[in-house]
């Protein structure tokens, strides 16, 4: 995400919500659909076509050897693309100016405190499968080494038998154990930039190599998908031209095309390639890394790779797109009807995108479309990403859901999670449209520490307090279908009535309306310390697993997983954590920590968790990251 202004704390909580909701229902019985609400007011504006500005087949990644990586940070990574600062061009620069104190921890209302899980699992912490480290301090690869700025943002796939991670601008593949590898973990190929996808493509896919790519792997279709914002203004000469074709609705015309509505106008030529270009953006006095900076103005594009098979080092479909929004935070969601990519216009306006990409086609190899729905007045926005061979039914449109709250406008709780039916209409567009949204009651929830960019989580001998992204559902919202049954999991970072951070998830049900309702949710906090930063998934037999960071003194940040059975009592996770790592240092170099993580389904089994995150070793100046795998007892083969 680009920066954003910290924001003080604000209102005591909101009134409470009845002991029914919380226990997320009556057993055995479905709830009548929830009734809608406008309390996010948002608004949906008309469906933006845009055709793809270019599209071809590329060569085997395997073969692209050399990506410079080690001797380049990113071309460009998210914050420095609209705000280029001196103390921001080494990867090692500080990112936090001074420590601020953290703000006055809110009253926590009796309906939050009743869902807190204030003690650990009973049951034996679910084993370690696998764990390596991937890529940050430390790694070597077939393609040497690299370097990584604050914050990582860290994105993993897994396919039957292959890792992929990509964090920033940096991308690395490793093997899996199974049928082709005899181990797990190691490099194959990396680190390489992340636009080594795009070699041989040309344009801004190419030419650009951007943070906050995010990694995929399509289950149902057994296919890779690398999503890769461009946020540099693009020149007319990289939005190209699309010949003979009309241009689509509400974007301006390109050399060549007949703009709609109204007839051509004939354009001049476009000028000389510009020579390369690095953007600055005015800071006004006074600025410091971390606040929010105006969006930049401009056209500017996604990139989209889907490779051809399961290899994720052969050969890819590339798409490039033109944007005339910022396309910050993609969160990439896998539907059988398209690609579905939520971003974020920027840090100083309340608008979201959901994009649709057509997936049938970018499987073919076909000329595709994307379709783009602005919402304003919303929180960021996930997409429900399939997991398991299970599809939705015929026709069935994806569940977006949101969280409630608006930090820029100071209003840091809410007892709702929002819900949209987004349909898309590929032989129709004017009939795509996002139904909603649909208020869901849940147990009242703070932000962590007001929110993102916050100064919070303190760390042994350092005043520097990590963010935790408080203010929005983490990635991913996953949705299962077992048996006749559609269910979708969720989780964020709350605050907590023992004072530290806390894991908020839940499971929502979709009734015969298709409607989402509250099945259970729970509030982990065994202690005073913090858990933040999630990313929740479920296994093939409905049981729950969470992977996300933990810290406060005097503990060293590091990562950790907790799970819960199917059949467990609504709203405990009923094994103890398990660490994955255990930080033995304290990040020094700036508060920013991870803007997101992820947890990964095995394809193979359908039941191992693959989760990453950051943590530091005695004597490390920058982050690593811990890749581990965890498979709940009872499903699938013994480890």
């Amino acid at each position: 995400m680009i920066r954003r202004k910290r924001l003080v704390h604000a209102s005591i909580w909101a009134a409470t919500v009845a002991a029914a909701i919380l226990a997320g229902g009556v057993p055995g019985r479905e709830p009548a659909p929830p009734a809608r609400a406008s309390a996010t007011r948002a608004s949906v504006g008309a469906v933006i076509v845009h055709r793809a500005i270019k599209f071809d087949v590329s060569r085997p990644l395997r073969w692209q050897r050399d990506s410079g990586a080690a001797l380049e940070p990113a071309a460009c990574e998210r914050e420095d693309c609209v705000a280029a600062a001196p103390e921001l061009e080494s990867p090692n620069s500080a990112q936090a100016a001074q420590a601020e104190e953290p703000s006055t921890p809110p009253t926590i209302p009796a309906a939050s405190k009743a869902v807190e899980q204030t003690s650990p699992g009973k049951r034996p912490a679910v084993p370690l499968v696998a764990s390596f480290d991937g890529l940050g301090a430390g790694f070597q690869g077939p393609q040497g080494t690299a370097r990584f700025r604050n914050p990582s943002d860290n994105s993993l796939a897994v396919g039957p038998n292959d890792i992929v991670q990509i964090v920033n601008s940096r991308l690395a593949v490793y093997t899996k154990k199974g049928a082709q590898y005899a181990e797990t973990g190691k490099v194959l190929y990396g680190p390489v930039a992340t636009d080594s996808v795009f070699a041989g493509f040309g344009g801004p896919c190419e030419g650009h190599d951007n943070g906050d790519a995010v990694v995929r792997y399509d289950q149902l279709a057994g296919r890779w998908l690398i999503v890769m914002p461009i946020f540099r203004p693009l020149t007319p000469a990289e939005v190209g031209s699309v010949t003979g074709k009309t241009a689509e609705h509400g974007a301006l015309a390109n050399e060549g095309q007949a703009s709609n509505p109204g007839a051509a106008a004939k354009m001049p030529a476009n000028p000389p390639e510009p020579k390369p270009f690095k953007f600055h953006f005015h800071r006004p006095p006074g600025y410091k890394p971390g606040e929010a900076v105006q969006t930049p103005k401009g056209t500017f594009g996604m990139c989209y790779a889907v490779s051809t098979e399961p290899d994720p080092l052969g050969t890819y479909y590339r798409y490039a797109f033109a944007r005339k929004l910022f396309p910050d935070y993609p969160r990439p969601a896998v539907w059988t009807d398209g690609y579905y990519v939520p971003t974020s216009t920027g840090d100083t306006v309340i608008q979201k995108h959901d994009c649709i990409a057509d997936r049938a086609k970018m499987l073919a190899g076909e000329p595709a479309t994307e379709q783009c729905l602005i919402i304003d007045g919303v929180n960021f926005l996930n997409n429900a990403d399939i997991d398991g061979q299970n599809e939705p039914p015929p026709g069935a449109p994806n569940i977006m859901m949101a969280a409630g709250g608006t930090q820029l406008k100071k209003i840091l709780e809410d007892d709702a999670i929002y819900a949209w039916k987004v349909h898309v209409d590929w032989k129709n567009p004017a009939n795509t449209k996002a139904t909603g949204p649909t208020r869901i009651p849940v147990a009242p929830y703070h932000y962590l520490c007001t929110g993102q960019l916050s100064h919070c989580v303190p760390q042994p001998g350092t005043d520097v307090r990590l963010d935790v992204q408080g203010d929005k559902l983490m990635q991913r919202l996953v949705y299962r279908r077992i048996g006749h049954r559609e269910l979708i999991v969720a989780a964020h970072s709350i605050d907590t009535s023992a004072g530290g951070g806390g894991i908020r998830w839940y499971e929502f049900r979709l009734d015969k309306h298709r409607n989402p309702y509250l099945y259970q949710q729970g509030t982990y906090a065994p202690d005073g310390f913090y858990r933040f930063i999630p990313s929740i998934d479920m296994d093939k037999k409905g049981d729950i697993g969470v992977g996300y960071s933990f810290g406060g003194t005097p503990n060293f940040p590091g990562q950790r997983f907790a799970a819960r059975r199917a059949k467990d009592p609504k709203g405990v996770l009923t094994f103890h954590e398990t660490a994955l790592a255990e930080g033995q240092a304290s990040q020094m170099d700036g508060f920013r920590w991870e803007d997101y993580t992820t947890t990964a389904m095995d394809p193979s089994d359908d039941c191992t968790f693959w989760y990453v995150g950051d943590y530091l070793k005695k004597g490390d100046k920058d982050y690593r990251t811990r890749i581990g795998a965890f498979r709940i007892p009872g499903c699938g083969p013994k480890p």
